[in-house]
This record gives C-alpha cells, sequence and structure tokens, in this order.
C-alpha cells in the first residue's frame, strides 16, 4: 500500500497553487492520497477549491473559521487520524518543501526515500543534513538547534524538534495529537516529545532551504535580508521559547514520575 500525504494548506496569495498543480503527476505516483486542510484564506480562492474538490486523490478537511497555526496544523492531523486505517503510513509534509524537492536537483533521492519507508521505519524525522542546514540563514539554524541541544541535555537524544518532515502510522498519529496543547507552531514540538522514546532520524539533503525557490528570489541576497532582520529574530524566538517551555515541562514530569505532559504557553508579549 502506498503511504498517504497530510498538509494543512494555508495559500491566500495563491502563490502555491501552481507548485502543487506541478507536482500532482509525482505525489499520485508516490502516495495513495493526501489528506489536507484548506485555511478560510485559501477557500477564498474560488478556483483553488474547486481544482481540489474535483481531484479525487485529495481529502479535504476544510478550515471553517480561522485558527492559529498550531490549530490549524492539529486540525489537520488529527482528522487525517481519525480518517486513516491504523497502520497507513502518513508523510506529514508542507506544500513549499514538496515543491521544492519535487521540482528541482533533489526529486529523485525524495522519491527514492518515500518509497522506501516500511512500517519498521516509523515514527521518522527527516532531518536537515549539514549541507541543507547550510543553505538555511544562520539565524534559523542557532534558534532552532538552541531547541536540539537542550532536547540532548535532558533526553540524551539529538532531534529537530522543530521538524519539516516527518513520518508516523495514523495509529500512532491519533493518541499522539489530543495530547497536543500549544495554539501555535511549537506544537509540533509536543508531537515529537510524545514520540522520541522510539522515533528513527534520517538525514537528508532535500530539505534545503525552500525560500528562494518559492519567493524567485536570490539565495544570498534573501539569506542576508533574513540574517539581519529583527522581525526574523522575533518570528523564530516566538516558536523556539515556548518549544524548550515544553521540552522543560515533559522532563520535570518524566522525573517526577509522572505522565509526561506539556501546557499550552502564556501569551508573551511582543519582543
Amino acid at each position: 500500500m502506498k503511504p498517504s500525504l497530510s498538509f494543512p494548506y494555508h495559500d491566500p496569495t495563491a502563490r502555491l497553487f501552481p507548485h502543487l498543480q506541478a507536482i500532482l503527476p509525482d505525489l499520485k505516483a508516490h502516495f495513495g492520497r493526501a489528506y489536507i486542510c484548506p485555511s478560510p484564506e485559501t477557500i477564498q480562492q474560488a478556483h483553488i477549491l474547486t481544482a481540489l474538490k474535483a481531484e479525487p486523490f485529495f481529502t479535504i478537511f476544510p478550515a471553517d473559521r480561522p485558527m492559529r497555526v498550531g490549530e490549524h496544523f492539529k486540525h489537520t492531523y488529527l482528522n487525517t487520524a481519525l480518517s486513516a486505517e491504523p497502520d497507513e503510513i502518513i508523510h506529514l509534509a508542507y506544500v513549499d518543501r514538496l515543491s521544492f524537492a519535487l521540482e528541482g536537483i533533489h526529486r529523485e533521492q525524495f522519491l527514492a526515500d518515500v518509497d522506501s519507508l516500511t512500517l519498521a521505519d516509523v515514527p521518522l524525522l527527516f532531518h536537515r543534513s549539514p549541507r541543507a542546514w547550510d543553505t538555511h540563514p544562520q539565524n534559523y539554524a542557532r534558534l532552532e538547534g538552541f531547541v536540539t541541544r537542550v532536547g540532548e541535555q535532558l533526553f540524551g537524544k539529538t532531534l529537530d524538534y522543530g521538524w519539516c518532515h516527518s513520518v508516523v502510522c495514523a495509529g500512532e498519529l491519533r493518541n499522539v495529537m489530543p495530547k497536543v496543547t500549544h495554539p501555535d507552531i511549537s506544537m509540533v514540538a509536543e508531537m515529537v516529545l510524545h514520540m522520541q522514546h522510539h522515533i528513527h532520524t534520517r538525514e537528508v539533503d532535500w530539505l534545503a532551504w525552500e525560500d528562494p525557490f518559492i519567493f524567485n528570489r536570490d539565495a544570498t541576497e534573501l539569506k542576508a535580508e533574513r540574517e539581519s532582520s529583527p522581525r526574523e529574530y522575533e518570528y523564530r524566538l516566538a516558536y523556539c521559547l515556548p518549544m524548550v517551555q515544553a521540552l522543560i515541562q515533559f522532563a520535570g514530569a518524566q522525573t517526577s514520575g509522572k505522565e509526561p505532559t506539556t501546557q499550552a504557553p502564556q501569551e508573551r508579549r511582543a519582543f
């Protein structure tokens, strides 16, 4: 049985839709279906919704109200888990990352990695390789790397808690998602915490930085802009700090012999 895909789909300007159309033949050849959740802003793009509904490959869970990023992700993944067969292998991914991998030099390796996986290989985090990290702005690597270092100290594991592509069977996803509490993107770290006792990892080059490709920008110029942007630091800290908080809470519960849990972070003032 082919694996499945699951992704939240936020495309208010329709920038991603041509890419999704371009990679659809590859997706249909290597995945059995895609479970997707278009945001309300995306649904307003009538031509996108019409095209999605006309394609049997997509199982659609529309977001019926505005949601924060983490809520959108949880809605997508929980509905995916409840709809899929328990032993169905699910790739949790992003349209921009998929497009970058499939429309460029990494296509063959990406598809080989997808086709190689069995139930014995999941849950799995595809890690950004050193070569892939080198393409990202340094502030991304430093801040997300700090979360990884905290995890190493607390749990003795080297994991990308801000993962960009993970793979899990639907049965496990069904167990994990009700435990996720964070309403922002830091919830992806919570997901890892509940699977890290038996999670696998694999480093890949196809998780190189996708933004220059998606925005049609010179990579060196865009990287320099992001590295010097205070707003970019603010954005990264806004999810990295709650990730660290979640790791500490989880480790504390383990140490005290309690059921490991996390709590939604308190609202923070702007930096």
